[in-house]
């Protein structure tokens, strides 16, 4: 069984970055879910899809990986850009939209 180790991205809803900061390892899905016809509920023989663990550290995850056997795909984060930005660059001349009120 494979896991992969990510790191969250940020919630879209919100700035902080307060679940971004913990590694996680996750299992990748053995099966697909399948569609249980009576209800329409969806379900899986897959039990380690509900296994999410959390890690202060990329190094942290990858040991407890290898130290238990489970095969793993790192994904590191992008590197994001902080362009700082003020108010006044709303009203900026020359902006390219030519927004106006």
């Amino acid at each position: 069984m494979a896991a992969r180790i990510f790191k969250p991205a940020q919630n879209v809803m919100q700035q902080g970055k307060g679940a971004t900061r913990e590694w996680v390892l996750e299992y990748v899905p053995a099966q697909p879910r399948v569609i249980e016809p009576l209800m329409g509920w969806t379900s899986s023989g897959d039990t380690k899809r509900q296994v999410r663990l959390n890690f202060a550290t990329k190094d942290e995850a990858i040991a407890f990986a290898t130290e238990n056997g489970i095969a793993f795909r790192l994904e590191e984060p992008p590197a994001g850009k902080l362009r700082p930005k003020s108010y006044a660059e709303n009203f900026r001349f020359g902006r390219p939209d030519r927004w106006t009120h």
